[in-house]
């Protein structure tokens, strides 16, 4: 067990200190943990705050590392299903953490739904953005470029069409949402999570926000991201094809790094927590 395994193991509700951000109305639970720059970590679908432990973990010795379940999702509120979970939204949830804790600006750290947050908020928040980290997330412009043009891609991506069909959220119950969870312990605590959270509203990321057939590349002028970024991709992703990940530099003002990781599934926080943590750290002390 590696010692960043081991600290955020049963000891670590005790290191991280709990609260809410408050967005308009709409309360935002999180953990943080550590002193120093803002680091804003942004869950994925399925999942919550707490996938970040290890990353937490590793970088507060150097930085205020804070997780947050996005809106629907386990302690935070979970306004009506439909528009309330539009990009706009959950980008101006993001800022409200950021200024919950008085900074000007954040690192910004995604995964899936998190990493759709995260290039979103990059691009229509610049000022409030230092670096940007991205995980096991396709750009939006190139999702849509990769729909359009890769039948393996739209096969991989038939879960999320499911997704679109009214009354999807019937066929969700919290065991299945934590399938992919392998450790027992940790498991029931995401099936606890799962069943404090709204189905529907998690079907509404996907309804109001997955791009729609029939497919077609984004025609507008590309908005590039200013600040620098670091792209982490587990090779082993059966839902986000690596060719999405084509191009990305194209999509930065400044140096991008991406890093590859074989081995690693689309939850790379997790399957390599280790590797990841130690890209997280040395890129952002660089």
């Amino acid at each position: 067990m590696s010692d960043t395994e081991e600290l955020a193991g049963r000891d670590f509700e005790q290191r991280v200190t709990h609260g809410y951000a408050n967005n308009n109305g709409v309360k935002l639970h999180y953990a943080t943990l550590g002193e120093g720059p803002l680091v804003v970590f942004i869950h994925g679908f399925p999942d919550f705050w707490y996938t970040w432990r290890y990353q937490m973990v590793a970088l507060a010795p150097y930085f205020q590392t804070v997780a947050f379940d996005t809106r629907g999702y386990n302690l935070s509120d979970k306004p009506e299903p439909g528009e309330n979970y539009t990009l706009p939204h959950l980008i101006s949830d993001v800022e409200a953490i950021i200024r919950h804790f008085g900074r000007e600006k954040a690192v910004i750290v995604g995964h899936d739904w998190g990493g759709a947050i995260s290039w979103e908020f990059a691009m229509s928040k610049p000022e409030l953005t230092d670096k940007l980290i991205i995980l096991n997330s396709i750009h939006t412009r190139n999702l849509r470029r990769e729909l359009t043009h890769s039948p393996e891609q739209r096969e991989h991506s038939q879960y999320a069409r499911n997704f679109l069909q009214e009354g999807s959220y019937r066929n969700l119950t919290a065991e299945r949402l934590a399938a992919w969870v392998t450790d027992p312990e940790v498991k029931a605590r995401y099936i606890e999570a799962f069943e404090r959270s709204s189905f529907p509203a998690l079907m509404s990321y996907y309804q109001q926000n997955f791009p729609r057939e029939p497919y077609t590349e984004d025609e507008r002028p590309v908005v590039k991201i200013k600040a620098p970024g670091l792209i982490l991709y587990g090779l082993n992703d059966n839902f986000l094809l690596p060719a999405g990940q084509n191009n990305i530099w194209e999509l930065f003002e400044q140096e991008v790094t991406l890093v590859t990781l074989p081995g690693a599934g689309h939850f790379v926080q997790q399957d390599a927590r280790d590797r990841v943590s130690h890209k997280m750290l040395t890129w952002l002390r660089d």
